[in-house]
C-alpha cells in the first residue's frame, strides 16, 4: 500500500478516535480504556457497529440495539478528517502529507472542542506546540529562531489582547486557551507566518458573524464567539499555503 493510499485508509479512522476525544477530553473522560456506547440505551457498541461512516450508513444513523438517533457528529468528524487527507495530498506527497493531516486534525480536534464546550484544553494546546518545534528541528534548522519566536510573540500578543479587553471592557474577550493556540500556530507557522494566521482568523470570524447576522441571529456588543476554530482555520492554511504576501510573509 503507497503513503497516499495508506493515508486516506488512516484519515477515517483516526478521525473515530477523534470524536472520542472531542467528546470525552473536556469532562475528563477515559479516551483509550472505555468502550463506546450508545448515548441512548448504554449497550457496549460490537466492532462492527465502529467501521467509520460506513457503519452509520449500515445503520442509516441509529443504534442497532434501541433505534435511537445518533446524529451526525462522529461520520461528520470521519468525513472530516478525510477532507484533510484530501486537502494534504493535493498540497504534499510523502512524510510532509502525513505531516499536514496530523497538524490539520488536530487543529480540527481543537476548534471542534472549542465550538462545543468554549475551551481549548492544555492536554491539546501544549503539546501542539512541542510538536512543532520537533517537525522545524527535523525538517526546518534554518526556521528554529523564526518558530521560537512566534511561540513567545504569538502567546505574548493574544495574552495582552485579552488583558487590554478586559481592562477597557470589564469582562473576558479571549481566554488563555486562544492565546497557547497562537503560540502553538508560531511554533508551526513561525513569527512571519503570524499576522497571516490571525488576519484570515479575523476575517473568518467577520464573515461568520454577518452570515449569522443574516440568517436571523442577533449580533450585538455583548455577543460572543468561539475564536478558536478560527485561529486553527487561519494556522492550517498558512501552514499548507504560507503567509499572505502583503502581511511581510
Amino acid at each position: 500500500m503507497n503513503s497516499a493510499l495508506a493515508l486516506l485508509v488512516a484519515a477515517p479512522i483516526v478521525g473515530s478516535f477523534l470524536g472520542v476525544v472531542i467528546q470525552r477530553l473536556p469532562d475528563g473522560g477515559q479516551i483509550v480504556a472505555g468502550r463506546s456506547k450508545c448515548p441512548h440505551c448504554g449497550v457496549a457498541l460490537a466492532a462492527r457497529d465502529l467501521v467509520p461512516v460506513a457503519s452509520w450508513l449500515a445503520a442509516r444513523g441509529r443504534c442497532r440495539y434501541c433505534a435511537a438517533w445518533l446524529g451526525w457528529f462522529y461520520p461528520g468528524v470521519e468525513l472530516a478528517s478525510l477532507a484533510i487527507a484530501l486537502i494534504s495530498l493535493a498540497v504534499d506527497r510523502g512524510v510532509m502529507a502525513w505531516i499536514d493531516w496530523a497538524f490539520g486534525c488536530w487543529l480540527l480536534t481543537l476548534g471542534w472542542i472549542d465550538l462545543r464546550r468554549w475551551i481549548l484544553p492544555d492536554a491539546l494546546t501544549l503539546p501542539l506546540i512541542f510538536a512543532g518545534m520537533a517537525v522545524t528541528w527535523e525538517f526546518s534548522h534554518g526556521d528554529w529562531h523564526d518558530r521560537s519566536a512566534g511561540v513567545v510573540c504569538g502567546f505574548l500578543f493574544l495574552w495582552g489582547v485579552a488583558a487590554c479587553y478586559r481592562y477597557w471592557r470589564g469582562r473576558d474577550g479571549l481566554g488563555l486557551g486562544d492565546a497557547k493556540l497562537f503560540a502553538a500556530c508560531g511554533a508551526w507557522v513561525g513569527l512571519s507566518g503570524l499576522p497571516s494566521v490571525l488576519l484570515a482568523a479575523a476575517v473568518a470570524a467577520l464573515l461568520t458573524a454577518g452570515a449569522m447576522r443574516l440568517a436571523g441571529k442577533e449580533i450585538g456588543r455583548h455577543s460572543a464567539l468561539q475564536f478558536g476554530p478560527f485561529l486553527a482555520a487561519g494556522g492550517w492554511a498558512v501552514w499548507l499555503f504560507g503567509p499572505l504576501a502583503f502581511s511581510g510573509g
